[in-house]
């Protein structure tokens, strides 16, 4: 996982808009710079976000504030397992008036979608997310209809094993472009947290960016230089996933893409027009982590995700740069 310390340091060199929107964000959210920073980084690189919490630490705080900071339409869904697909891709419903159908827009048709707790879902309404996340549009009917851009989903997931929940399906957990959790506060944390609650005092992000702003943002972030080493350095540390033992499914091509789009987006923070190994390096537990199965022999004798990426993280060269 990134240290706070590569963290902190891109939080010092992040420009412009960008970071107005950082310390929009932070001053509405308490003490969660790095998760704060790992959303803005997939939402320029525009990727979806799964938050993996337990409740109550400021999951959906921290969606609503980046829509108030973006100036995005933001639409929330309470995910239970009485939520159907059309819920979230709208339906078609007779209008008597004209005699015809007409569409009636589902909840994920926004700037920023957040399904608050996607595991409580059933199979079939968590495969409805699915069209959305990957190609920005949904179908009903035979008819597709785009999604407003730019889009971005947040979703949240309590841990496996809680009551009502049941596990993502691979298909859809490799959708999302990060994997993370955002954690317990620090203690001066939630002293502050519980003081601004007492006092009423609660600091509301304000719109610093619009729906346009991020848009050009993010295709400044596609137009980032990245070196024919840097592209090697990438494909070999998702490669090295494939071939390690213990691991029975490493990372698909869609991992490396991430990396790639997240790699831009760090580096654009920071002011630069090329991408360094570092950039490539700096998320990489989160972004392939949620895309890796173990073997239960690997399971058995104690191998975890975060510790087979740390391990490839240091066998694998980085490239010196010229």
């Amino acid at each position: 996982m990134a240290t706070e310390q590569e963290l902190k340091d891109i939080l010092g060199k992040a420009q412009g808009e960008a970071l107005a929107v950082l310390r929009e964000v932070q001053r509405e959210v308490v003490g969660k710079d790095g998760a704060i920073l790992r959303i803005l980084l997939a939402m320029l690189a525009r990727g979806h976000v799964l938050l993996e919490d337990i409740p109550g630490v400021g999951k959906t705080t921290l969606a609503m504030a980046f829509s108030r900071a973006l100036g995005l339409s933001y639409k929330r869904m309470q995910f239970n397992p009485d939520v159907m697909p059309s819920d979230i891709t709208g339906f078609s419903i007779y209008d008597q008036k004209t005699g015809s159908f007409r569409y009636q827009e589902g909840a994920v048709l926004c700037n920023l979608f957040l399904a608050d707790e996607i595991n409580r879902a059933g199979s079939r309404t968590q495969a409805a997310l699915l069209e959305a996340m990957e190609e920005g549009a949904v179908t009903v009917d035979g008819i597709t209809r785009p999604i407003p851009q730019p889009f971005a989903l947040i979703a949240t997931q309590n841990p496996t094993g809680s009551a009502g929940t049941q596990l993502l399906p691979d298909s859809q957990l490799d959708r999302f472009m990060l994997r993370f959790s955002l954690g317990y506060p620090s203690f001066d944390a939630e002293v502050e947290l519980l003081r601004r609650k007492n006092e009423g005092n609660i600091q509301r992000a304000e719109q610093v960016m619009d729906a346009a702003a991020l848009q050009q943002a993010q295709k400044q972030v596609r137009q980032v230089f990245i070196s024919q080493e840097v592209y090697d350095y990438i494909v070999r540390l998702v490669g090295a996933t494939r071939t390690y033992p213990g691991l029975r499914q490493g990372a698909s091509p869609r991992a490396s893409i991430a990396l790639v789009r997240l790699a831009q987006a760090a580096a654009f923070l920071q002011g630069r027009d090329y991408v360094a190994p570092k950039d490539a390096a700096l998320l990489f537990q989160e972004a392939v982590g949620h895309r890796l199965l173990l073997t239960p022999a690997g399971e058995s004798r104690g191998l975890t995700a975060q510790g087979v990426l740390e391990d490839i993280l240091q066998k694998t060269p980085r490239p010196r740069l010229r």
